[in-house]
């Protein structure tokens, strides 16, 4: 038995969702999940669907190319599938902050995230004592104004090579260049310390203290070329009051980062976003 998952957007019409749903009973396939939006405003039709296909001699290359020529086609879909039994690669790309690499890593070693982690990437050498107690291969890559290009070029000759589906930005100090970001195209998931846009610059939770805030954020989104801009994928808040020192907001904050990523993570990896028009349908 062979699982699935398909992904659909195309403009809304009659018949998507029966035509689909008979044509994986045809394939002698059994529907697990299916779930489906419709954007008004746009007249777009999402659709996330889960299934078996339980003929002992399945072949998903097969599968693929006979949905695309009997259904894509017909809808004009924008449509993307993936086996489950293929865990997505992800690398890490961190600088100083540990927190979020710690939870990552954690959560992984557990088996709570689906993904292979074959390598980490860094602008500094600090947090290589964590990857090697973790078995993973860290890389460091120093990052200047001088030698940025250089730099990417090193970061995607080792994404290539290891043959990475996706990016995390674990509190990874550098702005990302055109060139990864066209390279991965709603693959590159940062994690952002405040709902967007906010306090931005190099002390968020200073300014926010300043400001008397009564709650503090976290964003996780994936990365565009307008910094911060990106399609969101998961938000949430933790309160605070006039009693919280600086330093409460900080580790307030760094927990909700952790979290907000987290979920991110899992969203992505279980293949529930999609992005449309720099906005996401997320799938619970």
């Amino acid at each position: 038995m062979k699982k699935i998952t398909i992904l659909i957007n195309c403009k809304d019409s009659k018949g998507i969702i029966a035509a689909v749903t008979n044509f994986i009973h045809q394939q002698n396939g059994n529907i697990v999940y299916i779930d489906q939006h419709v954007d008004r405003e746009d007249n777009m039709f999402f659709m996330r669907l889960e299934c078996e296909l339980l003929k002992e001699s399945f072949s998903f290359r097969v599968f693929k190319n006979v949905f695309r020529d009997v259904i894509a086609d017909k809808f004009e879909m924008t449509w993307r599938m993936y086996d489950s039994d293929q865990k997505p690669k992800m690398a890490l790309f961190v600088s100083k902050y540990e927190h979020c690499l710690y939870d990552i890593l954690s959560r992984y070693t557990t088996n709570e995230l689906e993904v292979e982690i074959p390598l980490i990437i860094s602008n500094h050498q600090d947090l290589e004592p964590i990857a090697k107690s973790f078995n993973i291969p860290y890389y460091y890559i120093k990052v200047t104004k001088e030698t940025k290009q250089q730099a990417e070029d090193e970061q995607l000759k080792l994404l290539r090579e290891f043959e990475i589906d996706f990016i995390v930005l674990a509190r990874y100090m550098q702005i990302i260049s055109s060139k990864l970001i066209e390279e991965y195209p709603n693959k590159i998931i940062n994690i952002h310390h405040s709902f967007l846009p906010a306090f931005p610059g190099a002390k968020p939770y200073h300014s926010a203290f300043k400001r008397g805030v009564k709650i503090i954020g976290a964003t996780s989104h994936y990365v565009t070329e307008e910094l911060d801009e990106g399609p969101i994928i998961e938000q949430d808040i933790t309160r605070i009051s006039h009693i919280n020192t600086i330093k409460d907001f900080i580790l307030k904050g760094r927990d909700l980062e952790k979290i907000v990523l987290s979920r991110a993570l899992k969203l992505h990896t279980k293949r529930k976003v999609m992005v449309f028009k720099n906005k996401t349908v997320v799938f619970k």
